[in-house]
This record gives C-alpha cells, structure tokens and sequence, in this order.
C-alpha cells in the first residue's frame, strides 16, 4: 500500500466562518443539532403515548441547562480540578473548550429528575425516553470531536486510520534511522495572510527519512467515528425496542440498557484512545474508565429491576391527548 493510501487525511477546518465578532464552529453546530432534532423524536414518542407534545419544550430546555453545565462543571472538577482551585471563575470560560460527557450525563440524570419532580411525571418514565434523544447527542457530539480533531487514537497501521495534523499534542518527532509509520505526514503551521487569523496547518506526506525537528502526525484510530457508530446503533436499538412496546414498556428498561451498553464502550473504547490529560499516564485505568464503572453498575441495577415493580411496572406521565392525538376535552361541571 503506497503512504498515500495508507490512512485518511483528515485536516478540516473546525472554523466554519467568521461572522463580525462572531465564529461559527462544526463543534457548536454538532452539539445545538440534536437539541433540535431531538425535539421532533420525542414529540413523535409523546405523542405515540398520548402525553402533550407541550412537555417536549419544557424538558429540552431543563436537558440543554443541565447538559451543558454538568459538561463544564464534569470537566473542571474530574480532568482540571487544580484550574479550577486556582480560578473558580474559568468554570464559564466555555469558549477555552473543556466537557466531559460524564458530566453531562450527571447534569442530564439531574435535569430529568427536576423536571418529572416538578411536573408530576416518573422518573424512569422520562429517563426510559430520553435516552433515545442522547443516543443521538453522543453520535452528534463526537462528530463535533471529529471535526475539531480531537480526542484522538492511538497510533495505528490499519486501513481505515486517520491522520490528524491538526491535533498539535500528539506530533511526533523521529530520529533520521528511524523508521516512519506509511501514511504519516510531515506538519508545518503557515501563517495566515490575513493577520487576525490562526495559522494554517498544512501536512505533507512523508516518503523516507526525517529530520529531528520535523512534526510527524501518525496514523491512529478514528475513535470519534467508533462511538458516534455505537451511539447510532443505540438509537436504533432503543427506538426499535420502545417502538413495539410504547406504553407498556417495562419501567427502567431503555435507560438501564443504554447505560450499560453505552459505558461498557466506553469503558473499553478508552483502551484506544490517548489519554486526555498528563495526570492519567502510568494508571491502569484512565479517568473516563474509573467514572464509567459506577454507571455500569448502576445501569445493571436498574435494568435487573426493570419492569418488576407491580404497583408501577410501566411508569406514568401525565395522558392529556385523546386516542387521536388531540386534547382531552375538559369536563365542565355545573354546580347544584
């Protein structure tokens, strides 16, 4: 296989345009995206269970609070905890980068929580409907990774790897006798002829030797399309299992699969990945492996109880359509 076969050169731009003092990335679009077409899927599931397509509003906006706060605040109190002891206030610097899905998955679990508290639904009910949606917001989020070139593989030698020139933390050097894997490319940073702008990050393939200074990036595992293709085989499967149960299905069931399946891939998934901060290097396991085995439990837990409870097998959610998908109509009583 000649070098220029031998992986994917991957070096997108995660800028799509520049707009006054506004820019616009891939990364912000891939996160507001299932936001916006979750909306349409739980409607259609709202509906399908004769529950007010008007909660579908009120539960996106408690999930896009608690999503992108339990992101922050996971990423600062589990990968940046020292930043954070020395400035409280860099927690809001969003725009520095810096979520974790951990954490996001914390906020999510809050959210629903508040929100079947406050309006008298089960928890597991929206727990069991949501997941569906985040499926799809794991597949769009690691997309946004992709696109920004980050949380990169390890180095690999298979066909469908990926050069990231982009990803500056991870070049390597080479001493000139050292062999360079096929498919690498040598990185130059070119400054931008308009001065307000980044450089630009060019890749030149590499047919023999280089020199010590020259910045190699490698081919590695595209581990962002391998779990956004997991989070969309979850959002089939879940859809699919909720679609021939709807109502009755049993209480727990979806989200304590998802859980399980979603954090076992992870869990092993990170076996491939480089590690994301210095702390990790020299663990056994990583930090996303040490926060992703509670929630495997938990989600056995959950699933292993799904459905038995026989005063609530199915959960409840307030049923304010008719069979038609209209509103009840309202009773009026004349008093006597």
């Amino acid at each position: 296989m000649s070098p220029f076969l031998a992986a994917i050169y991957w070096n997108v731009n995660p800028i799509i345009a520049h707009i006054g003092w506004v820019t616009l990335r891939w990364y912000g679009l891939f996160f507001m995206l299932p936001f916006v077409v979750g909306t349409f899927i739980l409607t259609h599931i709202y509906r399908s269970e004769r529950v007010s397509p008007q909660w579908v509003d009120v539960i996106t906006i408690y999930m896009l609070v608690g999503t992108i706060v339990g992101a922050r605040l996971g990423h600062m109190l589990f990968y940046d905890f020292d930043a954070l002891m020395a400035d409280p206030m860099v927690v809001f610097k969003i725009w520095q980068g810096g979520l974790a899905s951990h954490g996001a998955t914390i906020g999510i679990l809050l959210a629903c929580w508040l929100f079947a508290r406050n309006n008298k639904f089960d928890y597991l009910w929206v727990l069991d409907r949501i997941v569906i949606v985040v499926a799809l917001g794991g597949a769009c989020i690691r997309t946004g990774n992709l696109m920004n070139s980050e949380i990169v593989g390890k180095p690999t030698n298979a066909p469908w790897a990926f050069v990231f020139p982009r990803d500056a933390e991870h070049l390597q050097s080479f001493a000139p006798n050292q062999p360079v894997p096929a498919g690498s490319y040598a990185v130059q940073r070119v400054a931008n002829p308009q001065a307000d702008k980044e450089p630009d990050v060019v890749g030149q393939p590499i047919n023999g030797p280089v020199t010590p200074d020259t910045k190699v990036a490698v081919p590695r595992h595209p581990t962002q399309i391998y779990e956004a293709l997991f989070c969309i085989f979850l959002l089939i499967l879940l859809y699919s299992m909720w679609n021939r149960t709807k109502e009755r299905t049993p209480r727990g069931q979806l989200f304590g699969l998802f859980v399980v399946l979603l954090f076992i891939q992870r869990f092993l998934g990170e076996y491939l990945k480089e590690n994301q901060v210095d702390f990790e290097n020299g663990r056994l396991l990583n930090q996303g492996q040490l926060l992703s085995i509670p929630l495997i439990f938990i989600g056995i837990w959950v699933l292993w109880r799904a459905g038995k409870d026989p005063e609530n097998p199915y959960g409840y959610a307030p049923r304010d359509l008719g069979k038609e998908g209209d509103p009840q109509p309202k009773v009026e009583t004349t008093a006597r």
